[in-house]
């Protein structure tokens, strides 16, 4: 039994991305709370940086690998994740962080291949990846898959479309698959991190507001000044998805910042009979409107 300080004693995670930003704090996160660790990332050089350094975190019980992987590449991916069953001993968690914001600009004017791309790395590596680790989850009847979504999953965000899309699409591929999973005790969750300070963000300046949008663009500039949000909510949150105190816990996005969410083991019966914490459409009538429902 995992002890409290060490909720993730004795399961294995593959965490995307995880070579800087958010993904690099859950897996230091991960590895602190007594996880075994797979990385990837495209870029090698710093994926093995970061991994060493994890390695300096680890205790004796625990692992640390990692290996280049473009999350869009099947045959890659699954070499990955046998890699981790095989050198871990299993696989209980995987958190899906690779991501990119893709091209800025009015959707008429931005180029197509960087577009889809961007749909590439932020939707169907993610498809990819549940692909991947569902036949193993199912087989050992448990497993906890969490996705990471953000602020174009809930609001419009002109100029940035590639990436709104694919975030959206992303709740909704969350909601789906575990739906799909409800009877396999596999949990499936997304994260909106909050807004952070991390490479994304820095695209986001460099592009200007000619790209982005003026309001876009001093927002951004805003949030550098600022800080933005820590990571450590985040990888709070991600452990707590990865641990079995979540247990039960599934098809929901969770804000990191706003969402109480180390309360809700306790209200797993509301949860499961009720649409909170999920997209959905607002009717008039929630609004107050008097002619736009039947």
């Amino acid at each position: 039994m995992p002890h409290e300080s060490k909720p993730l004693a004795g399961r294995v995670a593959l965490i995307t991305g995880g070579s800087r930003g958010l993904g690099r704090e859950i897996a230091r996160a991960f590895v602190r709370a007594g996880a075994s660790i797979m990385l990837c990332a495209r870029e090698a050089t710093e994926l093995e940086r970061t991994g060493r350094e994890l390695c300096g975190l680890a205790s004796e019980r625990q692992m640390v690998r990692w290996r280049p992987t473009d999350v869009t590449d099947r045959a890659a991916v699954d070499t990955t994740v046998q890699q981790a069953i095989d050198e871990l001993g299993g696989l209980h968690v995987l958190v899906n962080n690779a991501g990119a914001y893709g091209p800025f600009g009015p959707i008429e004017d931005t180029d197509w291949t960087e577009w889809l791309r961007a749909i590439e790395i932020n939707l169907f590596g993610s498809v990819i990846l549940m692909r991947a680790v569902l036949p193993h989850f199912k087989a050992q009847g448990h497993g906890k898959i969490i996705q990471l979504s953000g602020g174009g999953a809930t609001n419009p965000m002109p100029r940035i479309s590639a990436y709104a899309a694919s975030k959206a699409a992303i709740v909704r591929f969350t909601e789906t698959v575990a739906e799909e999973c409800k009877n396999d005790r596999i949990d499936v969750n997304a994260i909106a991190p909050g807004a952070l300070n991390t490479r994304m963000l820095d695209e986001v300046l460099a592009a200007g507001p000619g790209k982005v949008g003026a309001e876009y663009h001093a927002r951004a500039v805003r949030q550098k000044q600022d800080g933005g949000a820590a990571f450590i909510h985040a990888a709070d949150l991600a452990v707590f998805l990865a641990s079995a105190a979540s247990d039960g816990i599934t098809g929901r996005l969770i804000s990191a910042l706003w969402d109480d969410w180390a309360c809700w083991p306790k209200h797993l019966a509301e949860l499961d009979s009720s649409d909170v914490y999920k997209l959905r459409r607002i009717t008039g009538r929630e609004r107050g409107f008097s002619w736009g429902d039947k």
